[in-house]
């Protein structure tokens, strides 16, 4: 009977071990197709423009089989503002489409652009559209994004007089979404726009050089003065759609923070909790700075998954990179046994492997079970923020997950 029992405790325990470590995420990045000409890469697993700026794309499998990509761009060249400024005044979203998953995709046209160049001054997405998002959800498209407007100088005396027009801009961005049914709907213009943000901040606390501050003593909340970078997964466990954004705390220094929203469809309406996600305490007490989350449902794992920009290395005890969390219940994260999720760098398929100035945006392609199969980021060689060049770019990085 005791060695009965033996076995039954040690079937059991490997059971379990089989079982965790079934559960540990394991993805290595494979080579790319692509070669460096000049201060970009070229090839077919990039998406680049010589004519414009290529920034965040955001990947989703069609019905067609076709992979679809909407993705940041504005135009380059002298007459147009640094990278670091160009972004805010005049970031677009462009459609690119291809048969493969991880390389060929080819620009289609400008989708959505600020709506100030329909004529709508007063929109609040005039200015600018940035960071797209696509999901697909119960047969509809849903296309998240960031938008924003210029609210204008600000009075004499106010904590905003000073604020030049890139800062006011940057300040004022929300959320939206646009709906549709099929990508040659979306190239037609024949979808859903809302004339509101589906986020927007709570709170505006900042000691200075902040348009429209709340209150003296207000308490900011995780949508601080802005909401950005989007990421939607729905829950499975109650059907509800969670909104994953970013805020900006200033205490006094400037750090991301990162909060979540909840509604009952792809659309909203939203309601942000008080509550912070992605935070990972530092040794000294202080919290790691993270950014651009990507977040998705994993089945066979029954967990949720972030993956998200790692600027100093603290989240993951490593070098800057890619970090990965886990969670539950999309509210709670921690960090797994593997939070080094990729390296800042990029390997070539003749073997060269690239250190990369920026490697940011994060967006994945998942599977059917929840592994992510290609990551698509954006991406600059050399610093960009001071170039007019158009020299950054969108990889495609295929992963092996295992």
């Amino acid at each position: 009977m005791k060695q009965i029992l033996f076995l039954l405790f040690i079937g059991i325990l490997l059971i379990s071990c089989n079982k965790t470590d079934s559960q540990i995420l394991k993805v290595n990045p494979a080579p790319i197709d692509a070669k460096i000409e000049g201060n970009i890469l070229t090839g077919p697993s990039v998406l680049n423009d010589p004519d414009r700026f290529v920034w965040g794309g955001s990947v989703v499998k069609g019905d067609d089989q076709k992979y679809h990509m909407l993705y940041a761009t504005w135009e380059s060249g002298d007459s147009i503002p640094q990278f670091s400024e160009s972004w805010v005044l005049h970031s677009k979203i462009a459609y690119a489409v291809s048969d493969y998953p991880d390389r060929d995709f080819k620009f289609q046209g400008i989708v959505l652009t600020g709506r100030s160049l329909e004529g709508d001054s007063l929109a609040w997405d005039a200015q600018m559209v940035h960071n797209p998002h696509i999901k697909k959800f119960n047969g509809k498209y849903y296309l998240y994004y960031i938008g924003s407007k210029d609210p204008g100088i600000q009075p004499k005396g106010s904590k905003g007089e000073n604020v030049d027009w890139r800062n006011r801009v940057q300040q004022n961005q929300c959320i939206g979404v646009i709906e549709f049914d099929s990508f040659e709907d979306l190239l037609k213009g024949d979808f859903k726009r809302s004339n509101a943000p589906i986020l927007t901040p709570r709170t505006r606390v900042k000691p200075n050089n902040i348009v429209n501050p709340s209150p003296e003593g207000t308490e900011p909340k995780p949508d601080n003065i802005i909401v950005v970078n989007p990421s939607v997964v729905q829950r499975p466990s109650d059907g509800k759609y969670l909104l994953f954004f970013k805020g900006n705390f200033y205490n006094p220094g400037w750090r991301g923070v990162h909060g979540v929203a909840i509604g009952d469809s792809p659309t909203g309406p939203f309601k942000a909790l008080d509550s912070f996600v992605f935070d990972i305490y530092n040794e000294d007490g202080t919290l790691a700075s993270g950014e651009d989350p990507y977040v998705w449902y994993h089945k066979g794992h029954e967990k949720f998954y972030v993956v998200l920009k790692d600027f100093t290395g603290k989240i993951t005890s490593g070098k800057p990179g890619l970090a990965l969390l886990e969670s539950l219940d999309g509210i709670k994260w921690t960090k797994p046994e593997r939070s080094f999720f990729m390296k800042k760098e990029v390997v070539l398929n003749n073997g060269d492997t690239l250190h990369m100035d920026r490697l940011e945006r994060p967006q994945l392609l998942i599977d059917e079970k929840g592994n992510p199969k290609v990551l698509y980021s954006a991406g600059a060689i050399t610093n960009v923020n001071t170039r007019t060049d158009g020299s950054s770019f969108n990889v495609h990085i295929p992963l092996n997950t295992y």
